[in-house]
């Protein structure tokens, strides 16, 4: 609860002279019996006396107490009242819906029922002041989660605004004229965070020091937490100044939050002063202040420093639970000390503790990364008897463990037997296997493997397709990558550039060129564009079946369509024309394709020297015959 605070003298005076306001609003010449006045924006007050002479439905002077008339009957149907003062619901702004609020401050239901009626079925735009006037209503009547739920909407009405409002300000404002409790103000800090908005949040905290209040240290150490989790540690240490200059008295939550705040500076040496504060505070270091500095100590590998706090627990009553333990092991590990991370899971579990999942997983890892796998799959076995499940994590390191050792055979046993234990393996498990496996240039073992799985409800994603029409094309096992293709339109998956590209790659090399155009039209027509590797494939292909005039077709349809010049497969064809020893049709094909947009380089210059040479030869042996 926020309370007011006895800062200085100059406060105390503030406060007993109830002008606290004169120094942060406005001076207002009104009072809650002569709203009348109240300037709005969004809406004049009427004062034409002519409208006295309407009836009464169709007087606009008499719109608030029509409104408040028939909120007051037991059985209220705002609803058919909309309907008698239909032409007057243009004259309801903002001033008029405030003045209804204010009658209404003592009944909150009532209250938050015109403030709905307002905003959902007549749909009205309310301002920020009538939002404030409700939360304060339903503040003052310790309707809080409600109160709440709407500083929530108007923290997002500000932020949506063109015009620029300060929530707090506004609710200072309208303080004035109402009943209203100062904990709306720690509300406002907790909305922000909420909200994510922790810049906001830590100058609301600023703003209510500056006006005399006193933030709970609840709201406090929500300001802290969201502070750290941006990493504002600066921040963090400023806020924790300012509880302490102002006599907000920080709490266990407080201490542990700013324990994290040490361990995120990295300035961990200071530990034993902040230590010592805290305990000056009158609160001694809890399990969770130990566990949070063990766990930093560990993670910088400080692992003496970690153990003589793992001593000094002892020592001062507070006993180590699973996560002092599981940190400790944790450290180990990661030095690679194995024998004394196991030595301290024993002495764990000698002081009546028993390991959960994490324990048990913390030491499997560090086995799996010592290449230790013999005694990682009797920590598994050990964990299944002591009727602990092992979860993906245990799967992935086991896996993963033997794949390192080129194991795949093992770690595809371990799956299964895991599944006999009834575990639940994860898809990406599977797909780590299934990848494995390609890449061993193995695709018929991870087809045979994507066959059973399929059957337990597995959905092969398109990368793992991929995967295996790739591995099959590195074998040159077209046929089975055309049919996982041909599987994947049936699972209605489209393929992609990569399955394309291996798919006519292979076609290529296996001498199939009219197959390989063929698809890679189809590749065309669904959006796909080819890239220069498809277009070497092809090119090459053709100038082997020396099918020169088709590899030439390709080559300036490939430039022309898709801006692709690929200088090998140029020079692919230049070559054969050197060989040939034809100078004029070497020629001829070179300026053909420089009006295409091809350049020479220099083993274009060597091919076309090479056939000048075997043009020479060729015609000095003609002189010599003849």
């Amino acid at each position: 609860m926020v309370t007011r605070a006895s800062l200085n003298p100059l406060n105390q005076s503030l406060i007993k002279s109830a002008n606290f306001y004169v120094s942060f609003i406005p001076k207002l010449h009104f009072s809650s019996s002569s709203l009348q006045t109240i300037q709005n924006s969004h809406s004049r007050p009427l004062s034409n006396p002519l409208y006295n002479l309407l009836p009464e439905t169709q007087n606009p002077n008499k719109i608030v107490n029509l409104i408040s008339s028939s909120l007051k009957q037991a059985n209220s149907k705002l609803i058919l009242l909309q309907n008698d003062i239909k032409p007057l619901i243009p004259h309801l702004g903002s001033h008029e819906i405030t003045r209804v609020l204010l009658r209404f401050q003592s009944d909150c239901f009532s209250a938050l029922t015109f403030f709905n009626w307002v905003k959902n079925d007549l749909g009205i735009k309310l301002s920020s002041h009538n939002y404030c006037y409700i939360v304060h209503i339903l503040a003052w009547s310790k309707n809080f989660p409600l109160a709440m739920e709407l500083l929530c909407e108007l923290i997002d009405f500000v932020k949506d605004c063109s015009i620029c409002e300060d929530v707090f300000e506004s609710l200072v404002f309208c303080s004035k004229d109402c009943n209203f409790d100062p904990v709306v103000f720690d509300m406002l800090i907790k909305g922000y965070l909420r909200k994510g908005m922790v810049r906001e949040g830590n100058k609301t905290f600023r703003k209510i020091l500056e006006v005399g209040f006193l933030p709970s240290v609840i709201s406090c150490n929500f300001l802290l937490n969201g502070l750290l989790r941006l990493n504002f540690v600066d921040q963090c240490w400023l806020v924790y100044e300012e509880m302490g200059r102002v006599g907000i008295r920080p709490n266990y939550y407080t201490f542990n939050i700013l324990t994290h705040v040490f361990c995120k500076d990295g300035n961990i040496d200071k530990v034993n002063d902040f230590l010592e504060r805290m305990e000056e505070e009158g609160f001694d270091p809890d399990l969770v202040t130990y566990n949070t500095l063990i766990s930093s100590y560990c993670m910088k590998g400080r692992l003496t420093d970690a153990f003589y706090l793992y001593r000094i627990m002892y020592r001062r009553g507070v006993m180590p639970d699973l996560v002092s333990y599981t940190a400790l092991m944790n450290g180990l590990c990661k030095e690679g000390r194995m024998r004394e991370a196991h030595q301290l899971f024993h002495r764990m579990v000698h002081r009546g503790l028993n390991p959960d999942i994490v324990s048990y997983n913390t030491l499997i890892s560090g086995y799996c990364k010592e290449g230790r796998m013999q005694e990682s799959k009797y920590l598994m076995h050990e964990m299944i008897g002591n009727g602990i499940c092992p979860d993906s994590f245990t799967c992935r390191v086991l896996v993963e463990g033997y794949e390192k050792q080129g194991r795949l055979l093992s770690a595809l046993n371990l799956v299964v037997e895991l599944r006999r234990f009834g575990v639940s393996i994860s898809s990406d498990i599977y797909d780590c296997l299934m990848v494995s496996l390609c890449h061993e240039g193995r695709p018929f073992a991870a087809k045979n493997l994507l066959g059973r799985i399929c059957q337990d409800g597995y959905v092969p994603k398109l990368d793992i397709y991929n995967e295996l029409i790739e591995s099959f094309c590195r074998c040159d096992s077209v046929a089975d990558a055309l049919l996982l293709k041909a599987e994947m339109a049936h699972r209605r998956i489209k393929a992609g550039f990569v399955s394309y590209r291996a798919i006519i790659c292979c076609l290529c090399r296996t001498g199939k060129s009219c197959e390989a155009e063929s698809l890679m039209e189809e590749m065309v027509k669904s959006g796909i564009l080819p890239d220069a590797q498809i277009c070497r494939a092809l090119i090459l292909c053709y100038c082997k079946q020396l099918d020169i005039d088709k590899a030439e077709l390709l080559l300036s349809f490939f430039a022309k369509e898709f801006q692709i010049f690929d200088t090998e497969s140029y020079n692919c064809l230049v070559g054969i024309f050197s060989e040939a020893g034809d100078m004029n049709k070497l020629m001829e094909l070179q300026d053909r394709m420089l009006k295409v947009g091809f350049a020479p380089n220099s083993l274009t210059c060597k091919y076309v020297i090479h056939g000048l040479l075997k043009a020479t030869r060729l015609e000095k042996q003609k002189f010599l015959i003849n």
